[in-house]
């Protein structure tokens, strides 16, 4: 195999990268790292006015595509239309979730199913479906957003933390099985990101921000780009050996005390 030399290493020209949940937040962080690197993007989620936005911000080269994720049955449909209307799905990005902050005592059945059916069912559907065109081709990546709730406990997100948890499982079982066909699979865990979720969360909550800022080796809180840009690195040829691979991205908070 021929080595890849700068820039071509981080390239992802020619790549077709499907996003969940891309129309907000670090999906869509990611969408605008990997259009920078020059992949065909496609944005996947349920609500059209965000996506439609967010692809008339990126411009040429972006598209969308209204999914539900939990609409289990719809992913082979979803894979097929993508092929159709662009080209083969080279990069599948399981970035969609739904969050729930509850105590576990008081966290119902119902909720915590919803939560893993999102997460954990919504994403294996899409990469069966994925996968099975990729090991044709013996070649694609998919990455999955884990989270630090996928490498220490954090209270009052029992359904949430099961199911980034379980992204761990499913990166090291999918990685095992596909890598011989030419498939990595890998995932970033995002520390605390400045989103416009988290500010609203954090600016109601001083103390918690700066115990997660104390916590923080490098002291602050990341940016979306940051973990787009990990994503550009570990879908790109620079990242041909990698797999298998939960990389935190969280100026060491998995790591400080």
């Amino acid at each position: 195999m021929s080595t890849p030399v700068f820039p071509e290493a981080f390239s992802l020209k020619g790549e077709v990268a499907v996003i969940t949940g891309g129309g907000t937040g670090i999906g869509l962080a990611i969408a605008r790292a990997m259009h920078g690197a020059g992949a065909r993007v496609i944005l996947v989620g349920r609500r059209e006015h965000e996506l439609a936005a967010a692809t008339r911000a990126l411009g040429a080269g972006s598209s969308y595509i209204v999914h539900d994720v939990t609409e289990l049955d719809a992913a082979p449909a979803l894979v097929q239309r993508v092929a159709a209307d662009v080209g083969p799905l080279t990069c599948l990005v399981n970035n969609a979730g739904i969050h729930l902050k509850k105590a576990a005592v008081d966290t119902t059945p119902a909720e915590f199913e919803s939560v893993l059916r999102t997460h954990v069912l919504g994403a294996h559907a899409l990469t069966s479906a994925a996968a099975k065109g990729m090991i044709q081709r013996k070649a694609g990546s998919i990455l999955f957003t884990a989270s630090m709730a996928s490498l220490f406990g954090i209270p009052l997100l029992i359904a949430y933390a099961a199911a980034k948890s379980a992204y761990v499982g499913m990166v090291r079982t999918y990685a095992t099985e596909l890598s011989p066909h030419g498939v990595r699979v890998n995932a970033v865990a995002p520390g605390w990101i400045e989103t416009e979720l988290s500010r609203k969360a954090l600016a109601g909550d001083p103390a918690r921000r700066d115990r997660i800022l104390t916590r923080t080796p490098m002291g602050r809180l990341g940016v979306p780009s940051d973990i787009g840009w990990a994503a550009v690195y570990l879908s790109s040829p620079a990242a041909q050996f990698v797999t298998g691979v939960i990389l935190p991205v969280d100026g060491g908070i998995s790591v400080g005390f």
